[in-house]
């Protein structure tokens, strides 16, 4: 049984199914139109995993949009259109000022006016857990059938790899649509959940998560031909999968190697330490303050100890020049040394 149904607030299961239907799919995504662009770079159809709209009204922050496709320029129009998943912020209702746009590494380009397209309303696919073994809850919220009994509130839908190790877990508010007798067994049901209240897995990943039902990588590098959405969404599992697991701290004094050839991007740079410091698939930090919270302990590492960054010339040159969100350059690479030796770890660039 790969899928897990508990309710939060006290970890009892509702239910333990194989399948379940409209885990990926596609979240409802923010549409912008930028009237008056200005490139400064191509962009591509994939733009970012972290794209920031920057408002020339120092006042204000800057806005993020995650995993941004670009739809083009429009034809007969100077504008262009991205789509993406909002932060949860977003811009001030009704500013439709002037803003500059970078992916986190470089201008993409500007704009002097934008504006937020209000996507069609559409219902979301249900989430429909096939062949579920209810428990004794579930079984009597069922018989009861009242809607209050048919909400179950904010649950967890645990998820294990093909040998029932734990490997994720995804949060919904789970609300029953309807259930019936399933084609895969006796006294098994097909639960049908309301899909608004669900953020599928993007589809794009669906390959990577399939690998990793399989079995999680036993070699070093499996990730290193994904291109950076991909790697993005394989360190989202690596951290996730970390959650679900006790490491084992070596002792003071362990020697490491990182192989630095393929650190082209920033998830690259987080799975390739992950991999130095706790083996295939292993993880290390998925962010600055991750990797400070990980040299403190508890994820495989005890200071001091040594390490040998083979091929860092590669890191340097992709990382030495990043954005924050509102477009000031810094070292990225620079700063990960300093984070490391500040925490015991005494890196050797090779």
């Amino acid at each position: 049984m790969r899928y897990t149904l508990v309710e939060t607030e006290h970890g009892r299961a509702w239910g333990v199914c194989a399948e379940a239907e409209g885990l990926f799919g596609e979240s409802q995504r923010g549409t912008y139109e930028l009237f008056g662009w200005v490139p400064q770079t191509e962009v591509r159809s994939w733009v970012g995993s972290r794209v920031w709209l920057v408002p020339e009204d120092k006042a204000l922050d800057s806005w993020l949009l995650e995993d941004t496709e670009s739809l083009g320029q429009q034809p007969g129009t100077d504008s262009l259109v991205l789509t993406g998943l909002d932060d949860y912020e977003g811009p001030p209702e009704g500013y439709r000022g002037p803003v500059r746009v970078h992916d986190g590494h470089r201008w993409l380009g500007s704009c002097r006016e934008f504006t937020r397209v209000l996507p069609a309303k559409r219902s979301a696919p249900p989430l429909v857990l096939r062949g579920l073994a209810p428990g004794e809850q579930l079984q009597a919220a069922l018989r009861k059938g009242t809607r209050q009994a048919l909400d179950l509130e904010q649950a967890a839908l645990e998820i294990r790899d093909d040998r029932g190790e734990p490997l994720t877990d995804r949060l919904l508010w789970t609300r029953i649509r309807g259930w019936r007798p399933s084609s895969l067994g006796m006294d098994l049901i097909d639960l049908e959940l309301d899909g608004g209240l669900f953020s599928p897995v993007p589809e794009y990943a669906r390959p990577i998560w399939e690998r990793w039902f399989a079995r999680p990588p036993d070699t070093l590098g499996a990730w290193v031909d994904l291109d950076t959405r991909r790697r993005g969404a394989w360190l989202d599992l690596v951290r996730e999968r970390a959650c679900w697991r006790t490491l084992r701290d070596r002792p003071a004094g362990h020697a490491y190697e990182l192989d630095g050839r393929h650190i082209t991007d920033e998830p690259g740079l987080y799975l390739a330490l992950g991999e130095a410091v706790n083996g295939p698939g292993g993880y290390f930090g998925g962010c600055l303050d991750a990797l400070v919270d990980c040299l403190r302990g508890t994820f495989g590492y005890t200071a001091p100890a040594s390490l040998l960054w083979w091929d860092a010339a590669t890191a340097r040159e992709h990382l030495s020049r990043v954005l924050t969100p509102d477009g000031q350059s810094y070292d990225l690479f620079t700063e990960v040394l300093d984070v490391l030796a500040e925490r015991g770890m005494n890196v050797t660039l090779a």
